[in-house]
């Protein structure tokens, strides 16, 4: 406001060049701390009308300084880096910004220097800093509006349409998925939908509780959205591996393998919890039936005899960037691999290199393909038997298949399956 004062009383409404990237540090900064201290205000009064007599015990001194603390850590650290990327570009002829204060987004459009990598900061770090506060805010209020007022929705059970398929074929989907999900316990993300699936197909009545439903559309989210966290950290594992082979045990040290998985768990659960009490506050009228073999978020809130704005608002926000930001994260760390491994002299060095992704490509390829094709780029003309078949692909056949692909990369695994076929033709021809 000072220098738009005095800009509207000068003939030449300038700013030096030091002056507008100071202008621009100190707005991003006290415009994040802004946004931190929203949370911070929403976060105290979620605990006073939710917890009234824990209060002055939840609220302590500590708590309110380790709050502000950090507000401070991230907006210096966000301010900082965006200042420091813009001071090294250049800036040629034109001069006149069409806006009244020094705007990152405007001065990069007059920069005459290569702008990705402040784009892509402003893409990755920019954007959460706007989303994640947001969406705290929203989940308080959502969960004072709870202790506030009682859930009216007259449903106690939704009843899953399931697979569309002949009542003999049945019989035979149910071994095989049997089979495959006995083979791949591990596999929480399809043990999620699979035990409900094969328990609705034997079954008359395929109904599942309303808390079991959410409880089983938490855990889809959270392992899903773990599935796609973890496709990232091996991608970033492959780039390591190839462009730095030499420093890879130094690079991929256990600390940092145990920080990508902490961090991954951590932005799951918030992002499973957040959908998840949001839906819990919807009502479902009549329509009890589920268009699909398990609990979908979307078509839960279609369901829905409640406004679901916000759920929509918060699908748009969040969900887009749980598939977007890896998907693009890992597209980025395989474009350093292919530049890396064309400046390998040999072929068969090529070669070597090239195998070394080509499972890890086919995973991402069905996991981020069928998800892309179903949620994020959907015909109008896709019927449910379509869309559960996609959704099939992510998931299940695709964490069935995880396990099995990569297994294949290994040499011992190679070796035995070669000998035990070896026997068999062998004890065939004898």
């Amino acid at each position: 406001m000072p220098k738009l004062l005095q800009n509207m009383q000068s003939q030449v409404p300038s700013i030096p060049y030091a002056g507008c990237l100071t202008q621009m540090y100190f707005f991003l900064f006290f415009g994040d701390m802004e946004s931190f201290l929203l949370v911070a205000m929403a976060y105290d009064r979620y605990v006073a009308i939710c917890f009234p007599l824990h209060y002055t015990t939840i609220m302590s001194p500590k708590l309110c300084l380790s709050m502000l603390a950090l507000a401070w850590g991230v907006t210096t650290f966000q301010a900082m880096l965006h200042t420091l990327l813009m001071a090294r570009l250049c800036f040629c002829a034109d001069n006149v910004i069409p806006h009244f204060f020094c705007d990152l987004s405007a001065l990069l459009k007059l920069s005459c220097s290569d702008t990705q990598v402040n784009d892509l900061v402003i893409f990755t770090i920019g954007g959460p800093l706007i989303v994640i506060p947001f969406s705290l805010i929203i989940m308080s209020y959502v969960l004072e509006t709870d202790m506030t007022g009682r859930n009216q929705t007259a449903i106690t059970e939704f009843l899953l349409q399931g697979l569309s398929m002949e009542s003999e074929q049945k019989n035979l989907f149910y071994a095989l998925f049997l089979v495959i999900n006995l083979s791949f316990s591990d596999l929480c993300f399809s043990s999620v939908t699979m035990p409900k699936l094969l328990q609705n197909m034997q079954s008359q009545v395929p109904s599942i509780p309303y808390a079991g439903c959410l409880t089983q559309m938490y855990f889809f989210l959270f392992f899903g959205d773990l599935e796609s966290f973890l496709l990232v950290a091996m991608a970033y594992d492959r780039y390591v591996a190839i462009c730095f082979p030499l420093h890879y045990t130094t690079i991929m040290s256990p600390k940092l393998c145990f920080s990508l998985v902490a961090l991954s768990w951590v932005l799951t659960t918030f992002h499973a919890m957040l959908h998840t009490l949001l839906m819990a506050r919807l009502c479902f009228c009549a329509d009890n039936v589920i268009p699909h073999f398990f609990c979908d978020l979307s078509a839960l809130l279609k369901l829905s005899c409640s406004d679901t704005q916000v759920n929509d608002l918060v699908i748009f926000t969040i969900g887009g960037l749980v598939v977007v930001i890896p998907f693009l994260l890992i597209i980025t760390s395989y474009v350093r691999i292919v530049l890396s491994i064309l400046k390998v002299p040999s072929a068969r060095g090529m070669r070597k290199a090239f195998s070394t992704c080509g499972s890890h490509l086919a995973v991402v390829s069905l996991f981020f393909g069928s998800i892309i094709a179903l949620y994020l780029c959907p015909s109008a003309d896709n019927s449910t038997v379509k869309e559960m078949a996609m959704a099939m692909m992510y998931t299940v056949v695709t964490p069935m298949l995880n396990p099995f692909i990569y297994s294949l990369r290994n040499r011992d695994i190679k070796g035995a399956l070669g000998r035990v076929f070896y026997r068999k033709i062998f004890s065939r021809s004898l």
